[in-house]
């Protein structure tokens, strides 16, 4: 009993563990974790007031959510690119125009905005988000543009990506999002207007890059010709120099090279001695290496030889003399093994004859014993009680002459006498009776019929 109430407790407190896990729900740092049902919470406004809602909010991390009384739900934080493309709209000039925009917009992360984002889009996913950015943006930005020319914005890009940021801060506050940036790609028309616009000023621009290309062009001449002649000045100045400085370099380097040649003379010189002293120097060195390696020469050998006779004593001298004694040892144990096997032997075998004798003189002595007493009973049995013992066996020898009979499993007889089959096996079996008399006399010589002819006339 106390084995299934510890069952159900372990099955009890898995299942209990399990639903701890299966309830606590993670977000990454970029999702928002909503989770509403159980009771009202307090969320303050942009103004300093308070506001009731029905759900809390985390962003990252994790959460326990009660079962039956609380829901999950998870949103995404991260950046979502809005792609605007506007038809033609017309500018303040009443040109129409076409632009390529692009913006970068995510949800707040305040707890105003947040409450606002999880209230307009919680479910809707990244796709919801992007639809009402899109049309807001596009309506923002065809306002802006039907407020300024297109010089004002094509020179202007800046101004106009500010001025559609304060076109959309406020609805995109109220929707709790934010824009992080927003860039005009381009501005197109289909009337030729931008092209027609452009082409004074690339005219202009040409023109002065033709002037400015034939100033640069003289400039470069005359620099290059100026440059050219300070070139050939300097050139020829640096030539004298430079031989100059080389008839300097060579009557400087003949005198160095006297004076270098004597002093490599003197240090020849000196190198000569000072190699000579070193070679002596060397020379008794070598000799009194030479005699140190000699001396311990010496030694070695005579250690050498001092470890040869120990190893000879202890691999050859002592390990012959402990066989040696093993051997005798051996020698001597085997003898008195033998020795006294033999012994052991010979007292056996002695003990066992001496048991044998006795137990046939035993035997010998019983027999004769039970021969004298048949012999003693034999004298005293008398004619009447001889013949009483051979009438007693008898039946015994009847029983033994009809037995092979009982073995027989099937007799067939032949005849044509008219007398019964039966009859002849009884009669044979007496004819054979009816010789054993006389057999018993002619091997032991006593009268069978004699006898019973006087046992049944009553004579002694």
């Amino acid at each position: 009993m106390l084995t299934y109430v510890l069952i159900i407790i372990i099955i009890i407190s898995i299942v209990a563990v399990f639903a701890f896990f299966t309830q606590y729900k993670k977000v990454a740092p970029n999702q928002v974790l909503v989770v509403s049902g159980r009771k009202k919470y307090t969320v303050k406004t942009p103004d300093g007031t308070s506001k009731q809602v029905g759900y809390k909010f985390r962003i990252g991390g994790g959460a326990f959510i009660r079962p039956f009384t609380e829901k999950a739900e998870t949103m995404g934080l991260e950046v979502i690119t809005v792609n605007i493309k506007t038809p033609e709209v017309l500018t303040d000039e009443g040109v129409p125009i076409m632009a390529e925009a692009s913006a970068q917009v995510k949800i707040d992360t305040n707890d105003h905005s947040l409450a606002l984002a999880i209230e307009q889009f919680l479910g809707r996913g990244s796709e919801g988000i992007r639809e009402v950015v899109e049309s807001i943006l596009e309506g923002k930005i065809r306002a802006v543009i039907g407020k300024m020319s297109v010089e004002e914005i094509y020179k202007g890009r800046l101004e106009f990506a500010e001025n559609v940021h304060e076109a959309v801060a406020k609805d995109f506050a109220n929707m709790g999002l934010v824009m992080i940036s927003f860039a005009l790609k381009d501005i197109s028309d289909t009337q030729g207007f931008l092209d027609a616009l452009s082409r004074p000023r690339i005219a202009a621009v040409k023109r002065d890059a033709a002037v400015a290309q034939a100033e640069a062009d003289k400039e470069a001449a005359i620099q290059a010709s100026i440059a050219k002649k300070e070139a050939e000045i300097a050139r020829l100045k640096s030539e004298a120099e430079i031989a100059g400085a080389m008839w300097q370099n060579e009557s400087k380097k003949a005198d160095s090279q006297v004076e270098v040649n004597k002093r490599k003379a003197h240090a020849d010189m000196s190198y000569e001695i000072e190699r000579y002293k070193i070679a002596q120097t060397l020379k008794k060195e070598e000799h009194l290496v030479k005699m140190i390696e000699k001396q311990n020469a010496i030694k070695l050998e005579e250690l050498e030889i001092e470890r040869k006779q120990k190893e000879l004593e202890s691999t050859v001298i002592k390990p012959a003399d402990a066989r040696k004694y093993q051997l005798q040892s051996e020698a001597e144990a085997e003898s008195f093994r033998f020795a006294t096997e033999a012994k052991t032997k010979t007292e056996a075998r002695r003990l066992e004859n001496q048991i044998e004798i006795e137990r046939i003189q035993s035997v010998g002595h019983a027999e004769a014993e039970v021969m004298a007493e048949k012999a003693q009973a034999f004298t005293q049995y008398n004619q009447a009680a001889i013949y009483q013992m051979l009438v007693d066996v008898m039946p015994e020898i009847a029983k033994s002459i009809s037995e092979p009979l009982s073995k027989v499993e099937k007799i067939v007889l032949i005849g044509n006498d008219g007398n019964l089959g039966t009859s002849k096996i009884t009669g044979q079996v007496a004819q054979i009776l009816s010789q054993v008399p006389d057999v018993v006399e002619s091997l032991t010589g006593v009268d069978l019929k004699k006898i019973l002819r006087e046992k049944l006339s009553g004579d002694k």
